[in-house]
């Protein structure tokens, strides 16, 4: 009985086993028909065909990499170039160090010498060792693919350009020695910062020769193609340094180098030596900002969405790493290709602002131990035409040149009440509210201060904003509720919004994190714009090697205020500027609208404004922010923003900002009291995702989970020069009909200090070390590299 039971099992087991290869079989053969006759057998000939005339039309020059990429200004000046000499980067494989090779070897391609240049194998090992490890020790494509990559192929990812590799690869293992494939890998693998190859990266990151470089160097630097971004030596060297102790633990393993050996690079500390002519040439803030600018163009030509908002860390991880890749590939094109890239910068107008910068804050002296000014500026100029960058100003300019951070755009800080017009008054406008509108400034429970500590009862929104009142701001913003506020900064593409930003605090200026100079200054331009919002860059066109153009502007305009909403915001920071806060910071021979922000114990300082013709945007600070002594919106920060302003404006005739649509005396009397419900409810969400405030004060030393502590007597403010109060009468500046004017824009360690009465000038300043893959840092006062950041 035991033995039929068995038998039938065995029986039922053959001809399953009978069954499942038929199964394979038809699923085999029915693969191969829908190869043949679906088209794609000769789609993939042709792509061969196409692979192998890449190849035999290339020879030696073909792989050397170095290309002049130029930088031309607004009048099509020659601005700066980056060194197109050939012949001084390329290194023959006889003068390649041996562990350059094996380390490469080692982390990315263990049977190069073994393979005809595609290696299946090595795909499936790369996916194991993922799982095993939970980290990719190495990769799946071949060195001859990736070179096949670098060389002949553009950043798609589609199953065509995969195949075409993959031929071309072969192709390439034909006609050339493995010696001499490698000898092209090495001369053109990107390191970061605009180095290719690894002559250029000796030079740039240990200002040395190839041959002086030592085992950990070599394997340092063999860490940083893999994801330049990621490990970018500069940005992130606890990153590259990481990876360097995985490619010498794969050389020691694979019995590349000794055990003694092994130790004693993997206990080096690398110190960088980058040479000062280099920086020079590369990293002052017209070409870092340009190059930003220009690879994010010709990503946006590659198809790639941008993207500011998450559902979920996941999903932002992901994004993270498709954007660092392509930032990559796109900046080599950029720094290699023999690109020459016309900007809107205007030379004199850059001149005008670095200088109005390092005039201002010439009496701070002090200097860091990388010699770089402690106390810095920044300041970005947008042309109201064109909505284009004119000038921007990264910090002070120094003799001494270091790797230069571009605070304007890389740096994030709390915005005080420079955002209340953005976040607060003009949402208040789209919802029925108008500069007559009457509200009470009075104490208000868990909420904050005015800066004088002082409540003046029932005011005009108008005189709210001229004397930078805090509880007016909250008292708004709850009514708008927090969420719908800080959709208007997710519609302008305000890049550290996050979700603990969802609070009352950050009416008046207290963020997790904060806003780079260029957000504030596309804000305040959208204001101006009427409410339409041009995503600022510098770059209007990009040609290559060819002078055939590869990329051109075509400006996209997002409405994100209602005409009427903007036009009254504008004509109340008027106001701001003959009888409130910023009367000090008026134009000689223009009429001009701003506003002023300081945040809690004068860590930050700014000024916001504009004229018909520019607006621009003024930070002060320290790098690692401390109080700085007598810093307000209106001092600095204003006087900056004033001397620079007078002097692009001299000559130009004096125009008045277009008036507002006027409102029935009825339909006031129904809204000045309560908001419309209709809102922002006509503006795209465009998926992002926004944070939240200075409410919160958070203690760096408290440990995960703690909630956030709020200070409801913290006082902040504008208001802090004492003749700026004197004299002001609650009801004045009413008037309506002012405007009536004449003619015609990756890590991070964040200590944040949220205090909800960061306000009339308030609030609160936070540390910040972000790492741009795009990548950004947040904390000035850390060297970055020339990507930018990511998302």
């Amino acid at each position: 009985m035991a033995k039929k039971k068995k038998r039938k099992k065995q029986h039922r087991f053959f001809w399953f086993m009978v069954k499942l290869q038929i199964v394979l079989m038809l699923l085999v053969l029915g693969g191969l028909g829908y190869y043949y006759f679906g088209g794609y057998a000769v789609e993939v000939q042709e792509l061969k065909k196409e692979a192998v005339q890449l190849v035999s039309q290339s020879d030696d020059e073909t792989f050397i990499p170095a290309k002049t990429c130029s930088i031309y200004d607004v009048n099509g000046n020659l601005i700066s170039e980056t060194n197109g000499d050939k012949d001084a980067v390329y290194v023959k494989y006889e003068d390649i160090p041996a562990d350059f090779v094996t380390a490469m070897i080692s982390i990315e391609d263990k049977k190069f010498y073994q393979h005809n240049g595609v290696d299946y194998k090595a795909i499936l090992r790369a996916v194991k060792a993922a799982l095993e490890k939970g980290e990719a020790s190495q990769g799946g494509s071949t060195i001859t693919m990736q070179l096949a990559k670098l060389v002949y192929l553009d950043s798609s990812k589609t199953w065509e350009r995969k195949v075409e590799q993959i031929f071309a690869a072969m192709e390439l293992e034909k006609r050339y020695s493995k010696n001499k494939i490698m000898e092209f890998y090495l001369n053109n693998i990107y390191f970061a910062n605009g180095y290719y190859g690894i002559e250029a990266a000796c030079k740039g990151y240990f200002n040395c020769e190839l041959s002086d470089l030592d085992l950990s160097q070599i394997a340092f630097l063999c860490a940083i193609p893999n994801s330049p971004t990621y490990y970018d030596p500069v940005a992130n060297i606890e990153h590259t340094l990481k990876r360097r102790n995985l490619i010498l633990k794969n050389m020691y393993e694979d019995g590349k180098i000794s055990e003694s050996a092994y130790n004693s690079a993997i206990s080096e500390q690398i110190a960088l030596n980058r040479p000062q002519e280099t920086e020079e040439q590369r990293n002052n803030y017209v070409d870092t900002y340009t190059y930003y600018c220009a690879t994010r163009a010709l990503m946006q030509n590659e198809g790639f969405e941008f993207q500011y908002y998450f559902d979920n860390d996941d999903a932002e991880k992901t994004y993270d790493d498709l954007y660092d890749e392509m930032y990559a590939e796109c900046q080599k094109k950029i720094y290699s290709g023999g690109y020459k890239i016309y900007t809107s910068i205007d030379l004199e107008k850059q001149a005008d602002l670095q200088s109005a910068v390092d005039s201002t804050l010439a009496s701070f002296t002090e200097t860091g131990d990388d010699g770089i000014y402690t106390l810095q500026g920044s300041a970005v100029c947008i042309d109201n035409d064109t909505g284009l960058v004119a000038a921007i100003v990264g910090g002070r300019s120094q003799d001494f040149t270091t790797y230069t951070l571009n605070r304007a755009y890389q740096s994030f800080r709390q915005p005080g009440s420079c955002i209340k017009p953005v976040i607060d008054y003009t949402p208040a406008f789209e919802r029925g509210y108008t500069p007559d509108s009457i509200v009470k400034d009075e104490p208000i429970e868990n909420g904050p201060q005015n800066a004088s500590k002082t409540y003046q009862g029932d005011v005009t929104i108008r005189y709210a904003v001229e004397q930078s009142l805090n509880t007016v701001a909250w008292k708004l913003y709850e009514e708008i509720t927090p969420e719908a506020g800080l959709q208007y900064l997710k519609n302008m593409n305000f890049s550290q919004i996050k979700p603990a930003d969802n609070t009352p605090a950050t009416s008046i200026g207290g963020f997790t994190i904060g806003m780079s100079t260029l957000e504030m200054a596309s804000a305040y331009a959208t204001i101006e714009n009427d409410g339409v919002y041009r995503e600022p860059t510098c770059v209007k066109s990009i040609s290559d090697s060819t002078d055939q153009v590869v990329y051109t502007l075509e400006p996209k305009e997002t409405v994100i205020y209602k005409e009427t909403a903007a036009r009254m915001m504008t004509d109340v920071l008027k106001s701001v500027m003959t009888n409130g806060l910023g009367r000090k910071m008026q134009l000689t021979n223009m009429i001009s609208a701003g506003k002023t922000g300081t945040t809690n114990d004068n860590k930050d300082g700014w000024f916001c404004g504009y004229t018909r013709y520019y607006t621009t945007a003024v930070w002060v600070g320290y790098d690692i922010p401390q109080e700085v002594p007598g810093l307000a919106g209106g001092s600095y920060p204003g006087q900056i923003w004033q001397t620079y302003m007078n002097q692009i404006h001299e000559g130009k005739t004096s125009l008045d900002f277009l008036p507002y649509a006027q409102l029935s005396d009825e339909f006031k009397s129904q809204n000045s009291d309560q908001g419309s419900d209709d809102g922002n409810a006509d503006q795209p969400a465009d998926g992002q995702d926004q944070g939240a405030g200075d409410a919160a004060q958070q203690d760096p030393n408290a440990g995960a989970g703690d909630a956030a502590q709020q200070d409801p007597n913290a006082g902040t403010g504008d208001q802090q020069n004492p003749d700026q109060n004197a004299g002001q009468d609650p009801n004045a500046g009413q008037d309506q009909n002012q405007n009536t004017g004449a003619g015609d824009q990756q890590s991070q360690n964040q200590t944040t200090d949220q205090n909800p009465n960061n306000g009339n000038d308030n609030p609160q300043s936070n540390d910040q070390n972000q790492n741009d893959g795009n990548q950004q840092n947040q904390n000035a006062g850390q060297d970055q590299g020339n990507a930018t950041p990511q998302n």
